[in-house]
């Protein structure tokens, strides 16, 4: 009978199939997604279907059902192999979305890298967002920086927000761009280092505190960067001015903070750290009219948010890297080694299992002792030796086993072995009795059969040939008197 009852009954009569593939998709973009915030959604949604495919299969379960999969399913595969293997998969994406849910997120106020990409306080989101809708022909550049250097010309400017690289060739790409008549913006003590002259050092005093940034210039038309208004900054680097070409626009306690000046046919501008573009300080005093500044006119330039440089491999495929591609390499070998295993199980030679190991005669001796010991069943155990003593007795009598009392059996025996021993009647009586008594007592019921079984024992060595209790008792018979 169909269960109308259960809402996911509708849902579960759907090809199991699909709801896989929903949740592999799900996983997949999750671990691919460049949005961070899609991402996360993405590993919500596969968690969910995960629980959401336990509950169904619980409840089919509990229905009495049995889930089948389908017959061409990995059908080279034994049952039992298939079973293992979907448990290792099922296994194995539980982990990962276990991994995705309890790795420290990166999209949160403790992540001080500013990329375009990041929404805490110290991500660059809303300065991104902030220059398209302003009309700015911005794209992010992921590629290798030798492919932008190799097209970059007058129109080009390239913000370097905290980028960190000691590669040569991407510091000569950059060096490449400027003297091309590109102009760039870079921050921090490893954007100064990797921008032409390398000035940058690192600050003096460690400053954890925002600074009011002095403007070293008044005039506007030469010095427009001075002229932003009131900037704050917390400084991460400063910059060995040594040379005269370089203009300090802005310092914070004696110490360049905001540095620009013209190399080739580009120009450059450095900034201490990046405190004015994060999302945190965007919107503090004129710091936006500072971003603005450096980036130059709007007219006729097209502007890249460098984001090869925060640690990303500059591929399609660097966004399946961290975590879940050292799971893949760990999981894939895994994976092989329990296939090949499974596949060398059954071509291998086929073997008779080896019989189960039987317990040992004291092992049984000690549980059925166990067992009527437990049950109270003394008169059993007398019982059954009383049996056992009977046939055996008989069988060395030379007649078949037949139901007789303790009296006619001793009648019987004391035939066949004349000095048999003088307590034989009253040995017999007594296990008899014991045999059908319900109030035998163990002590007495265990003396009695060892009594049964010493009789045995002098039985069986008076059968032996020449034994004189062997010797049968003499019938003597009257002579018929012949009729006359």
């Amino acid at each position: 009978m169909k269960n109308r009852s259960f809402p996911g009954g509708k849902i579960w009569r759907l090809p199991r199939l699909f709801l896989g593939l929903i949740t592999a998709l799900t996983l997949g973009t999750s671990v691919f997604a460049k949005d961070h915030v899609l991402a996360n959604r993405c590993q919500l949604a596969t968690g969910l279907l995960l629980l959401l495919m336990a509950f169904l299969q619980w409840r089919t379960r509990r229905q009495g059902k049995k889930l089948r999969l389908p017959s061409w399913f990995l059908s080279s595969l034994d049952a039992k192999d298939r079973k293992l293997l979907l448990w290792c998969v099922g296994i194995a994406i539980a982990l990962a979305v276990a991994t995705g849910f309890l790795m420290p997120n990166g999209n949160d106020n403790n992540n001080p890298m500013p990329s375009s990409y990041l929404a805490g306080q110290h991500g660059a989101r809303a300065a991104y967002e902030t220059l398209l809708r302003s009309g700015y022909m911005l794209e992010r550049w992921e590629q290798p920086l030798s492919e932008l250097a190799a097209t970059a010309g007058p129109e080009t400017v390239v913000i370097f927000a905290q980028p960190f690289s000691r590669e040569p060739d991407d510091i000569k790409a950059i060096r490449k761009i400027v003297e091309r008549g590109g102009r760039v913006l870079a921050t921090g003590y490893w954007g100064g280092f990797m921008l032409p002259g390398e000035a940058s050092e690192p600050p003096q005093d460690f400053a954890f505190a925002a600074c009011k940034l002095e403007p070293e210039g008044l005039d506007t038309k030469v010095d427009a960067l001075a002229s932003s208004g009131e900037v704050w900054m917390v400084p991460a680097a400063t910059w060995t001015v040594s040379n005269p070409a370089h203009r300090v626009d802005y310092s914070c306690s004696g110490n360049p903070a905001v540095v620009e000046f013209d190399w080739g046919k580009g120009h450059v501008v450095w900034w201490a750290s990046s405190t004015p573009l994060e999302n945190g300080s965007l919107s503090r005093a004129h710091n936006l009219d500072l971003l603005l500044n450096s980036l130059g006119p709007r007219a006729g330039h097209r502007f890249y948010w460098d984001e090869s440089l925060h640690g990303d491999i500059r591929s399609t495929w660097s966004y399946a890297a961290g975590p879940s591609l050292t799971m893949f390499w760990i999981g894939m070998p895994l994976l092989g080694l329990l296939i090949v295993f499974s596949f060398s199980r059954r071509s291998g030679p086929v073997r008779d299992l080896p019989p189960p190991a039987r317990a040992t005669p004291i092992e049984f001796l000690e549980a059925l002792g166990s067992l009527y010991r437990n049950a109270g069943a003394s008169s059993t155990a007398v019982s059954i030796a009383w049996e056992r003593f009977r046939r055996h007795s008989l069988r060395l009598c030379g007649q078949r086993a037949s139901k007789m009392n303790a009296a006619d059996l001793a009648e019987v025996i004391r035939r066949r072995f004349p000095k048999a021993d003088a307590s034989l009647e009253a040995d017999l009586a007594a296990c008899e009795a014991a045999a059908w008594s319900e109030t035998a007592n163990p002590r007495q019921a265990l003396k009695l059969i060892q009594t049964l079984d010493a009789q045995y024992e002098k039985l069986k060595e008076a059968a032996k040939p020449g034994s004189k209790a062997a010797q049968p008792e003499k019938i003597q018979t009257k002579p018929q008197e012949r009729a006359s």
